[in-house]
């Protein structure tokens, strides 16, 4: 029993021992290559594992790459991975493209894919084109109607410009700013209901993927709509306005006007004091003047005759008075 037990031992380590060198050198992989017609050592596949690269990314890329008759070497997709890049995205691309013949080196590959971006879905997209659907675009005609349109941009990739050029957000942008200046350039909404190709015309004549990752093929107008009379809405909203100024002008001379009434009466209620003040000093002017001797009683008389007859006088005048009587 204890020798058996010594053997199952014995197996169990020669099974870990070999588990390790085969990990460590990868015999496999390194005759699949050896097959496949790519030279590799097995010290540079054992480096690769102290380098923390895997060994199969490797392989398989510079199998997929020589399969397809690209020159790439191991050094270009080590030092890749190390960079952080995608070794099989960029191999992919690089093999799409020789196959479409696009122009495209490893270096450009690389530096788009540490970039970034898809380079593999880059290059299909400049074999197939893609549709990009922009949302509604509003914009006023010179008549003041109120158009919305929804355009189908079609683009394909431009490789050259792919790092460092705007992406699909900034073409929608461009070709939404485009349609706005082409319905608000039109004299009439109907002209540009009549003829919808104009739009797309003049929008893929101002050259809008310029500095972008993309290449506009077409803008096709996809669907317009007739919206608002803006025209006749700003118009009566310069109505009312104006109606609003009228009448807040009208107020504040109202507002004048009452205060200046109110201002006069406050005027005559003080002279009417006055007189009213003056007369009381009247019968004490009178009767100062009886006590010395100035005035006298027949003046007195005298004068009430004249208060008397200046009273009739003012009465008959006035419209509706009596004339006296005839021989009174």
């Amino acid at each position: 029993m204890a020798q058996l037990g010594i053997l199952v031992a014995i197996a169990v380590a020669a099974l870990i021992g070999l588990w390790i060198l085969l990990y460590f050198i990868p015999i496999g992989l390194w005759f699949t290559a050896l097959l496949s017609g790519v030279r590799i050592s097995l010290i540079q596949l054992v480096l690769m594992r102290w380098r923390k690269v895997p060994p199969s990314t490797i392989v398989n890329g510079l199998i997929a790459s020589t399969k397809a008759g690209l020159n790439l070497t191991r050094n270009d997709l080590e030092a890749h991975y190390l960079a952080g890049g995608d070794v099989q995205q960029v191999v992919n691309a690089l093999i799409s493209a020789e196959k479409a013949n696009i122009e495209l080196n490893f270096k450009s590959a690389s530096a788009i894919n540490l970039a970034g971006r898809n380079v593999y879905d880059a290059v299909q997209m400049s074999v197939i084109p893609k549709v990009l659907d922009t949302p509604p675009v509003a914009a006023v005609a010179k008549d003041g109607i109120q158009l919305i349109g929804k355009a189908r941009v079609t683009v394909r990739t431009n490789i050259k410009r792919l790092v460092g050029g705007a992406g699909e957000e900034t073409v929608l942008a461009r070709v939404g700013e485009g349609i706005v200046s082409a319905i608000g350039s039109a004299n009439s909404h109907k002209h540009v209901l009549e003829n919808p190709d104009s739009i797309s015309k003049l929008v893929l004549s101002k050259g809008l993927d310029s500095g972008t990752a993309f290449e506009i093929l077409s803008i096709d107008i996809a669907d317009v709509d007739v919206g608002k009379n803006i025209g006749a809405m700003l118009q009566m909203d310069q109505a009312n306005a104006d109606k609003n100024i009228a009448q807040a002008k009208a107020e504040e001379r109202r507002a004048m006007a009452v205060a200046y009434e109110q201002e006069m009466k406050a005027k005559a209620q003080e002279m009417r004091a006055k007189v009213i003040e003056a007369e009381a000093e009247v019968p004490k002017a009178m009767a100062e003047a009886f006590r010395s001797g100035n005035l006298g009683i027949m003046d007195y008389y005298r004068m009430k005759n004249i208060e008397a007859d200046t009273d009739m006088r003012q009465s008959i005048s006035k419209p509706g008075g009596q004339k006296p009587k005839e021989g009174g």
